[in-house]
């Protein structure tokens, strides 16, 4: 009956079972043997050789990898509505002392060549305007959608073409590799991304995410930044084993793909009150005052989302029994 966000969901058994069988004596901080295991494990995943790093929030994933990819004076494009923008308490620009979140407009929270292309033509390249370093992107957006590899390669190419990196914020990156059917590599280095910021909160797991470099360059510096910033965890194997437990068996694809479903069961029952299409696990719809309301009084928890729309989010342990009160009562408003 709660729809207002999967951070709420409940975590996955697999990953309660990882974390006690971590429970055990081993090398403190990040020396234990399932956080030196990320690096070949995350790698198979991507099929080429990455970096990978545990932290304890998407915030944190966030702020490390722009910290890397921008210095105090400079700025990062991104859209007008991106959680690092909106969300995130100015972490970004905590973290890199300073920069400069340079927005962006465009249709479904996503950024276009041609947008990015736009906001550059209008920066003269002298010190008296902040220079753009980096390009941070959101798959899956903040309203639901999908970038596909061919949109993420367009803004990876303009990124090369200008000398500044690309960053994807995949906090529903389970989800966005479920809807695509791809390999995850399509989405990220094979396209032009820089840092991934790997999503599992979200998508079943407790209190671990992964920050991915697809370069040593830059995994060196962030392993510095990460202690810095207070964020290197004494008994850090016990994250690390949340991560392997999620991608044992593609648990993370099995998770994103079941919350996808049930999305979906909702959003044939919304119809044309759809804002939005519905690609990942949030759904936004219009719904009156009163509409709400009466939704409420039945049960249903979910976040009002500006004047007349709502949203409203799946998780990876929702069944189609789980939803279909929800899609019936939608289905039913006059």
């Amino acid at each position: 009956m709660r729809f207002f966000s999967d951070n709420a969901a409940p975590v996955c058994p697999q990953v309660i079972e990882a974390i006690s069988s971590a429970n055990v004596l081993d090398t403190a901080y990040d020396g234990d043997e399932w956080s030196q295991s990320l690096d070949a494990r995350f790698s198979e995943i991507f099929e080429t050789r990455v970096h990978a790093l545990w932290v304890p929030t998407g915030t944190a994933a966030n702020a490390l990898a722009l910290a890397a990819l921008c210095p105090p004076y400079g700025g990062v494009i991104c859209h007008r509505d991106a959680h690092i923008q909106n969300d995130e308490c100015g972490a970004p620009e905590f973290y890199t002392h300073g920069a400069k979140m340079m927005l962006v407009d465009g249709p479904q929270a996503k950024l276009t060549p041609d947008a990015i292309a736009a906001l550059l033509g209008t920066i003269r390249d002298d010190v008296h305007q902040v220079q753009p370093h980096a390009i941070s992107i959101t798959n899956a957006t903040e309203y639901g959608c999908v970038y596909t590899p061919d949109e993420v390669e367009a803004i990876g190419m303009l990124a090369r073409k200008h000398e500044l990196r690309l960053h994807m914020d995949g906090a529903r990156f389970a989800n966005a590799v479920a809807h695509l059917g791809c390999a995850p590599s399509e989405l990220t280095w094979r396209a032009g991304v820089d840092m991934l910021s790997f999503g599992f909160v979200k998508n079943g797991g407790m209190s671990a995410e992964a920050l991915i470099c697809f370069g040593s360059d830059l995994a060196t510096a962030t392993l510095y930044r990460r202690k810095r910033a207070g964020l290197l965890l004494s008994k850090g194997r016990y994250l690390a084993a949340q991560l392997h437990a999620m991608l044992e068996d593609d648990l993370w694809i099995a998770n994103g793909a079941a919350a996808n479903a049930a999305a979906q069961v909702i959003a044939q029952a919304a119809g044309d009150r759809l804002v939005y299409p519905v690609e990942a696990n949030e759904i936004f719809i219009r719904l009156s005052k009163e509409e709400a309301e009466q939704l409420r009084k039945l049960g249903f928890d979910f976040y009002d989302w500006g004047e007349g729309e709502a949203r409203l989010v799946t998780s990876w342990n929702h069944g189609e029994a789980d939803v279909r009160p929800l899609a019936d009562a939608i289905a039913a408003l006059p």
